[in-house]
């Protein structure tokens, strides 16, 4: 399998498990989880969203949502990628955050690709759902930057969320040319420096969906771990919103490792329908990015 595929495919899947894993225990704390699991390390569904077990939540859907629009429309187009999110809050998904929410009916209601800078829309809503649009750019620095804050705005309008959805990118980026941790780690150094409130270290110990609590729980797991499952799994164990936190680190950590070292029992697991698209947009977008 080319190198290039089996890590942009690793971080696909590895997003959707990481979402199936983590949406059990979203909402929990850890000791609650501890108690109830010992370590959460199975995908089972079941959580406050009462899931079949494999299914995923608007992490996953969102972003196959993005996927679809951005390979109909043969590249970025925000309106298309407006549509597409409208579409899939008609479809009545079975979560979907307050800001996306707001966002899509804000455009629902005046065609507007963008809101304001608003000091509410500094969760995690847009840094979950990123990856369509980095496949898509891969090769692209300009075109990456620009795309991957349009389609932010379409929900979020926060320089945190921006900020911190520009590194995710940059650091799946990275790890799917071939490129290390250290180089992820400079990428978070620089972050750091701009933003100091993103610090991990000492870790917090918060998993909100504020997106600095939550890129300080996906950032710790992700550089203090040596496997896609250890990184998945110490993430998600540490609760309140596991399933974007466990996204999230499921794609870094599948861009990292490739989609061969994602345990088979959780391959297993997932949602087929969401596994062959999923492939198949992994294909499509990176066709895209040449």
């Amino acid at each position: 399998m080319d190198r290039i595929f089996d890590h942009a495919l690793g971080a696909y899947l590895g997003l959707a498990i990481g979402d199936a894993l983590g949406a059990t225990v979203e909402f929990m704390l850890p000791r609650e989880i501890a108690h109830q699991y010992g370590v959460h390390k199975e995908i089972i569904g079941g959580g406050w969203l009462k899931l079949e077990a494999g299914q995923v939540t608007d992490d996953t859907q969102m972003s196959l949502a993005l996927g679809r629009a951005l390979l109909a429309s043969n590249g970025w187009n925000g309106k298309a990628v407006a549509e597409a999110f409208v579409a899939w809050l008609k479809s009545g998904p079975a979560d979907i955050g307050n800001t996306c929410r707001r966002g899509i009916r804000r455009y629902i209601t005046d065609g507007s690709l963008s809101g304001p800078v608003n000091n509410g829309d500094g969760g995690n809503g847009a840094a979950m759902r990123i990856l369509p649009v980095v496949l898509a750019t891969l090769h692209d620095d300009e075109v990456f930057r620009k795309h991957i804050l349009a389609q932010c705005h379409i929900t979020h309008n926060h320089p945190l969320s921006d900020a911190a959805s520009l590194v995710l990118g940059e650091m799946t980026r990275i790890l799917l040319k071939g490129g290390d941790v250290k180089a992820c780690r400079n990428v978070v150094n620089e972050l750091l420096a701009g933003h100091p409130e993103f610090r991990f270290s000492p870790y917090p110990g918060r998993a909100s969906g504020y997106i600095v609590d939550t890129m300080q729980t996906v950032l710790h797991h992700f550089f203090r771990t040596d496997s896609f499952e250890s990184c998945v799994v110490e993430t998600v164990n540490r609760g309140e919103d596991a399933d974007t936190t466990g996204a999230i680190a499921g794609m870094l950590a599948g861009a990292l490792y490739g989609a061969s070292s994602i345990p088979k029992r959780w391959l297993d697991r997932l949602d087929s329908q969401i596994s062959s698209e999923i492939e198949e947009q992994v294909e499509g977008l990176l066709r895209l990015a040449t």
